[in-house]
């Protein structure tokens, strides 16, 4: 006989309808509009500061790129060119850079820079949900405001100020970064991100070595396929130009991007290259601490991801991970030959993971200690210090201060690596080189 159908089986439950997304209240918009006015008024100063300073001292770093575009779009020698006088900058990305500031060329220059300046703060607000979401979380219905309001704390932030005042690239790199790193269910293939970000600019190529040994192997193949693609692309572009970087402006380092010992190079180098030591002792010396420094910083972004790996999701995973991702984006500033101030946006994903979800009362004063650290340009001080008398007191304490964010940095990778993991898992954590040598980590939402 057939098998029954009808009031002997189960009867099935009717699925109940999924919750609609509430209506927007005029309150819930009230509170929305709130937020951006908070935004507003904390970057506001520093747009019509920057926007409105003679035309030949703002936004510099833009002019590069917009130089590289027109250079692309009449065919003239890209690493040939300078920006107007006073500057004369050359410009140092790859190729591919130079096609992709193609649009702004097309744009009148006030235009391309109110332009930049929205695309950057949309950036800033993007990094900071990544790296301050479960604080955002907690605050519930007030949420826009509370986003707000980190947002701002955070555009005053020295490095990111710079962004602002040159330009730069830099939070575009961090958010292409945070988000393939810390989303938990990427609508692109995982690495794709980065992979761009190296393309675009080498030094997020860190991230490359971060997912390797951190078992993120599918990650990591995605980011060098796409940067591969990306470069290629840029060969098939620009052929002339490819070749001249590639075995030409990239190999003259510090030569083309700045002086390597000025006060806002923030990386071992720069700060080697302030003691006046001789050239040769220098160089063995930096890459003496350069592998130091690296393998044991790589040690502490793995050791950190492991232990978010490790835990059950929530806040203390999510710090952890972006502990780990933090250290990586240290290390790319400071085992780079030229680590700029403004290049230390990562101090904001820093202080997201120390602050976590705000329920730590002593993470919370360390974090807003972080922040108070950074809010004012220290490494300048130190070259007031300096002074023009040069005498021994003086040149040794203000030395230390001129490079007192790169030494803050390298403080900051073992506090993340070391005394948060611990606090946030409890105990020391076993960085066993056993553990997820292959597969792909647990990434935590």
């Amino acid at each position: 006989m057939g098998e029954r159908i009808g009031t002997d089986q189960p009867k099935r439950r009717r699925a109940a309808p999924a919750p609609s997304a509430p209506a927007a209240s005029p309150a819930n918009l009230l509170i929305l509009a709130a937020g951006i006015c908070v935004v507003v008024a904390a970057v506001a100063p520093i747009v019509v500061h920057w926007l409105t300073n003679p035309p030949d001292q703002r936004m510099v770093d833009l002019e590069v790129y917009r130089d590289g575009g027109r250079a692309v779009l009449r065919g003239a020698p890209l690493y040939e060119v300078l920006t107007q006088p006073p500057q004369l900058l050359p410009f140092t990305y790859p190729p591919i850079a130079a096609a992709l500031a193609v649009p702004f060329t097309l744009m009148s220059w006030g235009a391309a820079q109110v332009t930049w300046m929205v695309l950057l703060y949309v950036a800033l607000a993007i990094v900071v949900w990544l790296s301050f979401r479960d604080l955002i979380r907690r605050a519930g219905r007030w949420a826009p405001p509370a986003a707000g309001a980190l947002v701002g704390a955070a555009a005053w932030l020295v490095p990111v100020y710079d962004q602002a005042r040159f330009g730069q690239v830099g939070l575009f790199l961090l958010a292409m970064c945070l988000a393939d790193c810390c989303v938990r269910t990427p609508r692109w293939p995982r690495g794709l991100l980065v992979g761009l970000a190296a393309a675009i600019k080498l030094v997020p190529g860190v991230f490359l070595i971060y997912f390797w040994i951190t078992g993120r192997r599918d990650a990591a193949a995605n980011a060098v396929l796409t940067a591969a693609v990306a470069s290629l692309a840029g060969f098939a572009l620009l052929p002339g130009d490819s070749v001249d970087y590639w075995f030409g402006a990239l190999l003259e380092g510090g030569d083309r991007t700045g002086a390597v010992n000025g006060t806002t190079n923030q990386a071992i180098n720069g700060m080697l290259a302030r003691l006046y030591l001789p050239g040769p002792v220098t160089s063995l010396l930096w890459l003496a601490l350069v592998a130091y420094v690296g393998y044991h910083g790589f040690r502490l972004a793995r050791r950190a991801t492991l232990a978010a790996d490790a835990m059950p999701p929530g806040p203390d995973a999510r710090s952890a991970l972006l502990a780990g991702v933090a250290i990586t984006g240290l290390l790319s500033v400071l085992l780079s030959p030229v680590g700029w101030i403004h290049h230390l946006v990562w101090i904001i994903p820093v202080i997201g993971a120390v602050l976590g979800d705000g329920r730590d009362m002593r993470r919370c004063l360390f974090a807003g200690l972080i922040w108070l650290y950074f809010l004012f340009p220290l490494p300048w001080w130190g070259t007031r210090l300096i002074g023009p008398d040069h005498s021994i007191p003086s040149l040794v304490v203000g030395r230390i201060i001129q490079s007192c964010f790169g030494l803050a940095a390298l403080a900051l990778i073992v506090l993340l690596g070391r005394r948060l993991v611990d606090r946030l898992s409890g105990r020391p954590v076993c960085d066993s080189s056993s553990r997820r040598e292959s597969g792909v980590g647990t990434l935590t939402a």
